[in-house]
């Protein structure tokens, strides 16, 4: 009992510090509480299937994709919230940001060392894909990013955008070429639908005078 319950203490610890490690924007967030129903065309069983981690053992990519509202960004945090609970390293960062954090870091001298700590992560989740413009110096270190990862490091992007939008997107062809080889290599995609969520629980929450 001694020897079970000191295990028990050890990998609640691990979890606790892989998921304070991860930074999720929604630390809550698990794919037991998932809304899979039909209407948000997501499929149960894809999802019972990426909860089984396989996809990160064998360094595979997650493409989540849909308007806005519709819970990418929350489904993405439950899959790396998933990972942390397997026994791997998580980090959630939204693109545009981190591209910028790149930028920065070119010129401070951490900019290499920053790129090796992201391709030793397990699992990347890179939220807002296709957000904004990709300025040159952020298409070249998207595709480090990319190409450090493939086949070798979990990663799940969501984006607004369609897929077949990326190349257009990503601006040069020969970097787009060589960004979406890498990525749909293997992917596994997942379109949501369906009305914006917040705008739905912002309905419910007022009072019945204003929704009348």
């Amino acid at each position: 009992m001694l020897v079970e319950r000191e295990n028990a203490y050890r990998n609640t610890h691990r979890l606790e510090r892989l998921l304070t490690k991860a930074r999720l924007k929604y630390g809550q967030a698990c794919l037991e509480d998932l809304d899979t129903r039909t209407s948000r065309g997501l499929e149960a069983v894809k999802i019972a299937s990426l909860a089984h981690g396989e996809w990160i053992e064998r360094g595979q990519t997650v493409l989540i994709v849909g308007p806005t509202g519709v819970g990418k960004t929350w489904l993405a945090c439950a899959l790396a919230q998933r990972a942390c609970r397997l026994g791997h390293s998580a980090l959630y960062a939204r693109l545009p940001r981190l591209l910028e954090e790149l930028r920065i870091a070119r010129g401070d001298g951490t900019h290499k060392r920053r790129l090796l700590a992201l391709a030793k992560l397990d699992c990347l989740v890179l939220d807002d894909l296709a957000l904004q413009p990709l300025e040159p110096y952020g298409r070249e270190d998207l595709l480090e990013l990319i190409d450090d990862r493939a086949d070798r490091r979990a990663t799940v992007i969501t984006a607004q955008l369609p897929v077949e939008h990326w190349h257009g997107w990503i601006g040069e062809a020969t970097i787009a070429d060589a960004i979406l080889d890498r990525l749909l290599h293997h992917a596994h995609r997942l379109t949501l639908k369906g009305e914006s969520l917040r705008r739905s629980s912002a309905a419910r929450s007022k009072p019945s005078s204003e929704t009348s």
